[in-house]
């Protein structure tokens, strides 16, 4: 390392400022735009074409004013219950996680993704589960629970989260299985919408399996638990 050119230096110092601050202005941006196309959009895209599978992206913003609050609560139920009291990490729920895990021993693992680590996730990274990943996770996390409101992260969330192939975001997934715009959702509608999130590749709201269905029902309990979320209807 003591041979390396002065120039070499300067870069090896100055580079990764230039990172850190091409991203605080990329989470600056979408703070007011919303996100035209986000990695996982050109991944599922990409792959469907290699395996001559393709997809279309199918996406179309809505504020969330035209989002239903059933919807809403319904994703806070089922993805983040302490969304409105923690600042993008759950640690509670963290510990819990590794703790399963650690049992598991290379079987599925158990996650403990807030929706803003799925926000930071969905638009600024990739799916593959790595340690660069979840560490550039944890550092979009942190960057979008300071310059976003918790109003536009769940804004953001709702309009790009992946709700089957080639389907992105509320109003996509409204039209294409209850034909009907995102507003216009029930909380029935609603809680089967949530229930897929884990997997919407593999489960459809339109077409319910039993354990869909059962998911449902348990969502539609944990909102009842819940009670009305005064805090839905007055998003800073």
């Amino acid at each position: 390392m003591k041979f390396l050119p002065r120039r070499w230096w300067h870069w090896l110092w100055i580079t990764p400022l230039i990172i850190i601050e091409i991203s605080v202005i990329w989470v600056l941006l979408l703070r007011f735009i919303p996100p035209v196309i986000t990695p996982l959009m050109l991944i599922r895209w990409t792959q469907g074409h290699i395996s001559h599978k393709p997809v279309g992206i199918s996406v179309k913003w809505k504020s969330i004013e035209n989002i239903s609050p059933c919807l809403i609560q319904a994703v806070i139920a089922s993805e983040d219950q302490k969304f409105f009291h923690h600042n993008g990490f759950d640690w509670e729920a963290i510990d819990k996680a590794v703790k399963i895990n650690e049992k598991r021993k290379g079987r599925r693992m158990k996650g403990a993704s807030t929706i803003s680590m799925q926000t930071a996730r969905n638009v600024f990274l990739w799916q593959k589960r790595t340690w660069l990943r979840k560490g550039l996770e944890a550092y979009f996390t942190v960057l979008i629970e300071s310059m976003w409101s918790k109003k536009r992260i769940l804004e953001v969330y709702l309009n790009v989260i992946e709700w089957g192939p080639g389907i992105y975001g509320a109003e996509s997934a409204s039209r294409n299985f209850f034909d009907c715009h995102a507003k216009q959702l029930n909380l029935s509608e609603s809680a089967l919408m949530a229930a897929v999130l884990p997997n919407p590749i593999r489960w459809c709201p339109a077409n319910p399996s039993p354990y869909i269905l059962m998911r449902q029902e348990n969502i539609l309990r944990q909102i009842d638990y819940m009670g009305d979320l005064n805090l839905l209807y007055n998003l800073k």
